[in-house]
């Protein structure tokens, strides 16, 4: 059965009678309750049917529980029907009584296109939650998302941080939190709800397109599922290799207080006892610091750190960028600030 233009009370029948969504809908309203003392919560919305049955059950519990819900998409600019893409998305979410803001991207992008996008999109989220005062950012992660993720990050070379899980919450500076509320759940369950509760869902056609490291691994998982492989099994590896970032992150905060200084203005590191740390010790000390002095969200590429640690310690440059950062190294001493 379709479900179009019900009220609330409605809705919530046809949810309790559902028993998959009905599960979904629990863990949603589990995962907000532990950060309810804010009562105030945004929703990236991508127009896909994740992202709409994220929306879609954020906004039943935000009338059932009275939280103040923001509802937003971020139209890149990248395609020209962009545009016209966010209004579709507006519009069917308006059906359902969730009120859509737009936020447009104004800077150009040209390189790098996914990556800066996925940027680009975290910087208007932040700034947007920075602005109203909002402190929890949800996103419609799932457990696809992790075992793409993951194998993407496997074919770069990744160590521990780059393939151990998505967590559930995750700090994104300025106090604001990104909360992944259905990550133990699969992409065709979330399909499931968009499919009963709207009449389409907008596909991104980027996601077909092969140039993109993204779309060949999402293609290649639906091979492996489809010939045995266990997505399970590939969660409980990535979980294991989480335990194993717990502990090393252990000794990463006990380095940080040892010999690294975090400034107003600067991060000033001693490289004389960064030498002695093993490699992966020192690999998580630097992407802390670009991540605390450029305020991004995700850490630059591995390869690209493990070189500077290597020209370093060997006193080869003393300055170079990565990640938004400027690293100049002083004697013994390496000195990071904030690129502009």
């Amino acid at each position: 059965m379709k479900i179009k233009n019900l009220n609330v009370a409605k809705l919530k029948d046809v949810i309790i009678e559902d028993k998959k969504i009905s599960a979904i809908y629990l863990k949603l309203k589990s995962v907000l309750s532990k950060h309810k003392q804010n009562n105030s919560f945004a929703v990236a919305v991508s127009g896909g049917p994740d992202s709409m049955a994220l929306a879609f059950l954020s906004n039943l519990l935000a009338n059932e529980t009275k939280y103040k819900t923001y509802f937003l998409l971020v139209d890149h600019g990248i395609r020209a029907n962009s545009a016209k893409e966010a209004l579709q998305v507006k519009k069917l979410l308006k059906k359902n009584g969730i009120n859509l803001q737009v936020l447009r991207n104004r800077k150009k992008i040209s390189k790098n296109i996914q990556k800066t996008a996925r940027d680009l999109r975290y910087e208007l989220l932040i700034e947007f939650c920075r602005k109203n005062r909002v402190t929890s950012l949800l996103t419609a992660h799932h457990k696809d998302d992790q075992v793409e993720t993951f194998l993407i990050r496997l074919s770069r070379g990744s160590g521990v941080e780059g393939l151990s899980s998505m967590s559930q919450s995750t700090n994104l500076g300025y106090g604001i939190k990104l909360i992944r509320p259905f990550l133990e759940f699969k992409k065709s369950e979330l399909k499931h709800i968009s499919n009963k509760v709207f009449t389409k869902t907008i596909r991104d056609p980027s996601n077909k397109n092969r140039k993109f490291l993204r779309t060949n691994i999402r293609e290649l998982t639906r091979i492996l599922e489809s010939r045995g492989l266990n997505f399970d099994q590939i969660i409980r590896s990535i979980n294991n290799i989480s335990s194993t970032k717990e502990a090393i992150n252990f000794y990463v905060n006990r380095s940080l207080k040892k010999f690294v200084k975090f400034k107003k203005k600067e991060t000033v590191l001693d490289l004389k006892m960064f030498k002695k740390e093993p490699q992966e010790v020192k690999f998580k000390i630097i992407n802390r610091i670009v991540k605390n002095r450029a305020l991004s969200y995700y850490p630059p590429r591995s390869q690209k750190v493990l070189n500077l640690i290597s020209r370093f310690e060997a006193k080869n440059p003393k300055k170079c960028t990565l990640g938004g950062c400027i690293f100049e190294r002083k004697k013994n001493l390496l000195h990071v600030t904030r690129e502009f």
